[in-house]
């Protein structure tokens, strides 16, 4: 039987922390009255990230699951290969690092129930509550992202890349079917396409923590051009 909810982390080389993240994942997937997966996609690591995943206990109402593929293709291929196995009725990514704790999809999983197609985490909404901040060029560079992004997408929400989505299971598969960006700016294409075809997207607040040593670095002026070219890419793979 197909389980009530699939729970999707892209992972790339994260064996020094993905255990506190998968442990308090299942300790609360333990306690609700719901049956789940939770899928690991290993984006092409090195490390024992899979020996890491494979020692985890689980929940009589929760399997958990690895899947490995090299070399590493990117979080957006990752969270889209993981999205198209999943199985449950309400689909769902959120980041290995654990910045956002697993209990914040309470207000996600009502919005689903109640009629959204996606449902949203957002560090921009006055009610979230964000315990650490990330570097200030960071986040410069964070809101002309946003600006640009609302002008050539049309992107009225102030946060789309907040790792911490959920999805009815139609809406995901269509969606991620679509994708064609494998970078960090999938999100954007997802929400864009979201958009295009219609669907119902509602926002909700989270508790949200910086943690340092991010997978994803924006380092040098060559990795900040990459992420405008990936922005700017999605019209165009889509006129088709």
């Amino acid at each position: 039987m197909a389980p009530d909810l699939s729970i999707v982390i892209p992972a790339y080389n994260e064996a020094d922390r993905i255990t506190i993240t998968l442990q308090r994942t299942m300790d609360y997937l333990a306690m609700q009255a719901v049956t789940a997966e939770v899928l690991v996609i290993s984006d092409g690591s090195a490390d024992a990230t899979m020996a890491v995943v494979g020692r985890m206990p689980t929940a009589d109402n929760v399997r958990m699951q690895a899947l490995h593929y090299a070399p590493n293709r990117g979080k957006g291929y990752a969270v889209r290969y993981g999205m198209l196995r999943a199985t449950g009725r309400v689909l769902m990514f959120m980041d290995a690092d654990y910045a956002v704790p697993i209990e914040s999809m309470q207000p996600g999983l009502a919005l689903i129930e109640g009629g959204a197609d996606i449902a949203m985490a957002s560090r921009a909404l006055a009610q979230s509550v964000v315990n650490q901040r990330q570097n200030l060029p960071r986040e410069l560079s964070a809101r002309a992202y946003n600006l640009i992004q609302r002008l050539y997408l049309g992107l009225a929400f102030p946060d789309t890349q907040c790792g911490f989505k959920l999805f009815q299971r139609a809406a995901a598969q269509d969606l991620f079917a679509r994708q064609r960006l494998h970078s960090v700016i999938f999100d954007a294409e997802i929400l864009w396409l979201a958009g295009q075809r219609g669907y119902r997207i509602a926002e909700f607040p989270v508790r949200w923590s910086h943690v340092e040593n991010s997978r994803i670095q924006y380092d040098s002026i060559k990795k900040l051009f990459f992420v405008w070219q990936e922005l700017f890419r999605i019209r165009r793979l889509h006129r088709r």
